[in-house]
């Protein structure tokens, strides 16, 4: 954990300048030392003042170049990171016994789980508050032959609708190839092809997005009776991050009363991962972090992001 709080901080620069400060209060006191003892150890008045003025001298010129030294150092130590999520806790990474009490460790962890509990806890209320589902007391005596039945939105348009909403969105992304099929009846089936990206697999019931798989380019879609495979996940593990992500999208576009404007929002962000593996992460600017390239596009800029530079 050490190292994460020495980001942009040159450990050997600081090393030697704490060597520098000793010298440079060790130079300080010398030169102290030199006034406290004043003239001594020559005969005649003059002997002493040039032997002082000489000593004194020589003690300032080292307190010059040790101060010149200890500014050279400090330019090179560097500063450190100021995006540290916990601020001045991560002082407790410096704990030389933090196998035996891994605090900051600890804090570390919780401090991602409550940021993400927080951000997902988020999205649900969002959902929630979009749905009519209030009751009260005195809406439960109600009876069921006089309470207004809930009609359905999105799952009353008729085939044509959807396909003609598809073939919109087909046109509009040309490096996106949309196949849409209704292997079971009247509910679509979509095989998006993100250029020589991925492939991904969008199960609908209506215009309503149920279900997404992403995989590979070169990895097979299909089972063995020629059908669209919606169970088995990828074999890689960057596509099986870009499906979670793509589910919590499912979450984040959510608009019942206009579901045409979903599935646009949703297809015009799947498109930023036309550029997977070579776009850099917009918080690090590394490609890859434990192996993987940034995996999260923000949904409202859709910039790209390592899943842990995302918070």
């Amino acid at each position: 954990m050490a190292d994460a709080l020495s980001i942009g901080v040159n450990l050997e620069a600081f090393s030697q300048a704490i060597n520098a400060i000793q010298a440079l209060r060790s130079s300080v006191s010398r030169v102290f030392d030199c006034l406290k003892d004043g003239m001594r150890n020559k005969e005649t008045l003059e002997g002493r003042e040039k032997a002082f003025i000489a000593h004194f001298q020589d003690n300032l010129h080292s307190v010059n170049r040790d101060l010149n030294e200890l500014e050279r150092l400090s330019n090179l130590v560097g500063k450190p990171s100021e995006n540290h999520p916990l601020h001045n806790s991560g002082l407790l990474s410096l704990d030389p016994v933090q196998d035996k009490t891994p605090l900051y460790s600890q804090l570390l962890q919780a401090y991602k789980w409550s940021n993400k509990l927080q951000y997902h806890a988020g999205l649900a209320s969002g959902l929630l508050n979009q749905q009519s589902l209030k009751r009260s007391a005195n809406q439960m005596g109600v009876s069921a032959k006089r309470r207004p039945k809930a009609q359905p939105t999105t799952l009353v348009l008729p085939p044509q609708y959807v396909d003609d909403v598809i073939s919109r969105i087909d046109r509009m992304f040309p490096e996106m190839s949309i196949q849409l099929s209704r292997p079971n009846g009247t509910s679509a089936m979509l095989l998006v092809t993100l250029g020589k990206v991925l492939k991904v697999i969008v199960v609908m019931r209506s215009l309503f997005i149920d279900r997404t798989i992403v995989k590979g380019y070169s990895e097979n879609v299909y089972t063995e009776d020629g059908k669209l495979d919606i169970w088995s996940k990828s074999n890689y593990q960057v596509f099986q991050k870009v499906t979670d992500h793509a589910t919590t999208a499912l979450l984040h576009y959510q608009l019942p009363q206009m579901p045409d404007v979903v599935v646009r929002s949703f297809m015009t962000w799947l498109r930023s991962y036309i550029k997977l593996f070579q776009a850099p992460c917009q918080r690090c600017g590394r490609f890859l972090q434990d192996g993987l390239p940034p995996t999260w596009r923000d949904f409202r800029t859709l910039e790209a992001f390592h899943d842990t530079c995302r918070q």
